[in-house]
């Protein structure tokens, strides 16, 4: 069975909090992985989802990196042709700017299921493309 991996990176305090957009994250995340995996399990593909924990301190270098994601090894953002960005956040991240994401004109600062669902796709057609490429010479 090919595995396609999902990657989550996000704050987390000391207490093992997170911020709004971020915990919703996880929630769209969640929503995405269950329509992925009832999709495409009888196809032999599956999905798997690994968190990172970024630190304070890592996350006070570089907030732009907290509620970050990638699909079989490429940001959502490349997936998608969107652009990254960032708004003023709360909670555990203070007033940091955090990052979102635009795609089409429209900004998410909480990532929806239906864009994790739509880059994840097009990591499934290019699986599908890898799987039914002819040989050289054939």
């Amino acid at each position: 069975m090919k595995t396609i991996n999902i990657v989550w990176q996000r704050l987390v305090d000391e207490s093992g909090r997170t911020c709004d957009r971020c915990g919703g994250t996880e929630q769209e995340l969640h929503k995405a992985l269950r329509f992925l995996t009832k999709a495409f399990m009888p196809m032999g593909l599956a999905f798997s989802l690994e968190t990172r924990e970024m630190d304070n301190q890592e996350f006070s270098q570089n907030p732009s990196e907290s509620n970050r994601i990638w699909i079989d090894g490429k940001p959502l953002e490349k997936w998608l042709n969107a652009e990254t960005g960032v708004s003023s956040c709360c909670g555990p991240c203070g007033d940091a700017q955090c990052r979102t994401v635009t795609v089409e004109g429209e900004t998410y600062e909480t990532i929806s299921a239906d864009l994790i669902v739509k880059a994840a796709l097009m990591a499934v057609e290019r699986e599908v493309k890898k799987l039914t490429a002819k040989p050289p010479g054939s």
